[in-house]
């Protein structure tokens, strides 16, 4: 991979004002990405936008009855990107170190048959006139439950389920080797687990690359998403059917201690009420 052009995927409903301000810390990277597709997830409001020179361009997805279709978001906004040699996707939420997108470049460039990802802080709630994009460095406290090897560095991953969609890029043919990810999942909830274990049945490694440092954006949440809970025992029976093995287990054991769902002798989540 002599040359390498790379486009960035984001997926997104509403947060408009977050998906601005991740528009702009991209325009001002060490490297812009030639491309930027946003899909945009049951919101006609979301529009098309340029700045710095870096053009927002827009794709709609319907929602699905279950919710919204993040897998097949994701998928949407690829398959758009089909001429780009390095894919990146961030979350809406997530704001690019100026390094993000070079250093994702040049990890893929250097190993592409990995799946690459950067570790993400999460931001305090953002002063009066939003985060100063010049100073994100100075917040940088990446999460504590995934692997962070300082700027400069990279790391190896084994576990599948340290893996994360918010902040990851991978070569072109890396990707069409996964096929994506399984569009079955609707909703929130175990779709990234999925497709880490898709990468590795298709031969692909797991990697951390420290320079490619993301800043989550802060909103509101319920620890455990309580909101989510639909989905997420439905995609973990889809998991399940699929990998035999159950995903999400401390958010399951902490709706089962909530009284939100019951698990069967076989250990298969239902909601309280539901069979």
């Amino acid at each position: 991979m002599t040359t390498s052009s790379v486009g960035v995927v984001t997926i997104a409903h509403g947060r408009h004002d977050h998906l601005a301000a991740q528009h702009a810390s991209l325009a001002r990277g060490t490297r812009t990405p030639d491309r930027y597709v946003v899909v945009a997830m049951a919101d006609a409001r979301l529009a098309p936008a340029d700045r710095s020179g870096l053009r927002r361009e827009v794709l709609r997805i319907d929602a699905a009855p279950e919710g919204l279709p993040l897998a097949a978001a994701r998928n949407l906004g690829a398959r758009h990107l089909a001429d780009v040699d390095v894919l990146i996707f961030l979350d809406v939420d997530c704001l690019a170190g100026r390094d993000l997108v070079t250093a994702y470049v040049q990890a893929v460039r250097a190993d592409p048959g990995r799946v690459w990802s950067g570790p993400v802080t999460y931001l305090p709630p953002a002063p009066d006139g939003g985060y100063d994009l010049d100073r994100l460095v100075e917040l940088d406290d990446p999460h504590p439950g995934r692997p962070a090897p300082a700027p400069g560095t990279v790391a190896d991953q084994t576990d599948p389920g340290l893996f994360w969609s918010l902040s990851f890029a991978l070569a072109r043919p890396a990707w069409d080797r996964t096929g994506g990810f399984c569009e079955e999942y609707v909703g929130y909830g175990g779709e990234d687990t999925d497709y880490a274990r898709v990468a590795l049945r298709a031969g692909l490694g797991l990697a951390w690359v420290g320079s490619a440092r993301a800043y989550h954006q802060f909103h509101p949440v319920s620890s455990p998403p309580v909101q989510h809970v639909r989905d997420i025992v439905r995609n973990a029976r889809l998991f399940y059917r699929r990998w035999g093995a159950w995903p999400m287990l401390g958010w399951l054991e902490d709706f089962e201690r909530a009284g939100l769902i019951e698990r069967d002798t076989q250990g298969v989540p239902h909601l309280v009420g539901r069979r």
